[in-house]
């Protein structure tokens, strides 16, 4: 099989999923200068892929334009006009599924990326549960493009430098003469969350030492309200959030010496950008594949499964299971700061 030339990679959402692409399309264009490759997806993560050379970006337009069955049928033409001889389907549902079928129709090579929707059913389930480590989402990306005749090796990662900062960056952070811990500790759903008052003990734990500046990232109005909350009257804390575009966050974050997450989009976006990410797992578990791109599993702290057995209940932490309300209690915050202090030194 010919080696495609221009690859149309389709990954539509969400935040964390599409941050876990750009490490291993870094990597494709670093292996493979001579191909060229048009990101399908939307608007707003198109600063995700701004500094990978030979990359296009295609906003697809899901409100109007490439809106259902007849906006799909729309996207496949708007991109065949690109002369695209090869589709990646990373993201696997439905709408994908129409647009890689109508270029395999039309005599395109195609491949989507397998999900391993079987073994995380098998990690996730309450009864004979398999507790052993699904390939890594960004390994199975790998497998699409090798599919297509494109091998990458993801051992030895290249990132982008550190951003120099402007100053309307400058202006919320501060010129950086401090160690910048970065705290994004909201996610999708609530049992993805560190209890806050347990988090509260942690960022003023950090903040006693002033050689340290801590920065809370979050959106919307309600987290907001929290950060600040969090916040306290910490000369060394600031809260970022609402006062950045994605951008400017994206520059922030590739100055970070080291991010703490919830298993969320943050952890995914900071490793992106080889930065040190620190994530904490309640319902779910970094066996199931999404552990932040080559980041130690030391730095996954886990909730007690002594204490609660049945975790990881879900893959995404979408399933609520009675009694199991209060697993991420048991995350101390001493293990998390001194995590923290172990990637500062």
């Amino acid at each position: 099989m010919a080696k495609p030339k221009h690859i149309a990679v389709i990954r539509l959402s969400a935040m964390g999923d599409v941050a876990m692409t750009v490490p291993v399309l870094r990597a494709l264009v670093l292996q493979y200068p001579e191909v060229k490759l048009t990101v399908v997806s939307r608007p707003f993560f198109q600063p995700f892929f701004r500094d990978i050379p030979n990359v296009n970006f295609f906003a697809v337009d899901v409100k109007q334009r490439h809106k259902g069955f007849v906006g799909l049928l729309r996207l496949f033409n708007d991109l065949r006009k690109l002369n695209i001889d090869a589709v990646a389907d990373l993201h696997n549902v439905l709408r994908s599924h129409v647009v890689r079928n109508l270029f395999t129709l039309s005599g395109k090579a195609t491949a989507t990326t397998d999900k391993g929707r079987a073994a995380k059913k098998a990690l996730t389930r309450a009864e004979n549960k398999v507790l052993e480590p699904v390939k890594p989402m960004v390994e199975r990306h790998a497998d699409t493009f090798k599919a297509l005749g494109l091998p990458i090796n993801l051992a030895h990662p290249k990132f982008p430098a550190k951003t120099v900062l402007t100053p309307e960056v400058i202006t919320v952070t501060g010129l950086k003469d401090q160690k910048w811990i970065g705290i994004a500790p909201f996610a999708q759903y609530q049992s993805k969350v560190y209890p806050l008052d347990l988090l509260q003990e942690v960022i003023d734990q950090l903040a006693l030492d002033l050689e340290n500046k801590l920065l809370l990232f979050g959106g919307g109005a309600k987290e907001i309200q929290l950060l600040n909350q969090l916040k306290k009257n910490h000369v060394n804390v600031e809260v970022v959030a609402g006062k950045l575009n994605l951008n400017q966050e994206l520059d922030l974050i590739s100055n970070l010496d080291v991010m703490l997450s919830m298993d969320s989009g943050n952890a995914h976006i900071a490793a992106m950008l080889g930065v040190k990410v620190i994530t904490l797992w309640g319902a779910t578990h970094p066996y199931a594949g999404f552990v932040p791109f080559n980041q130690p599993m030391e730095n996954c702290i886990i909730a007690d499964r002594d204490k609660y057995p049945l975790l990881p209940t879900s893959v995404y932490g979408n399933k609520e299971v009675p009694g199991y309300e209060d697993a991420m209690r048991t995350i101390s915050p001493q293990t998390v700061i001194n995590t923290i202090k172990k990637e500062l030194k």
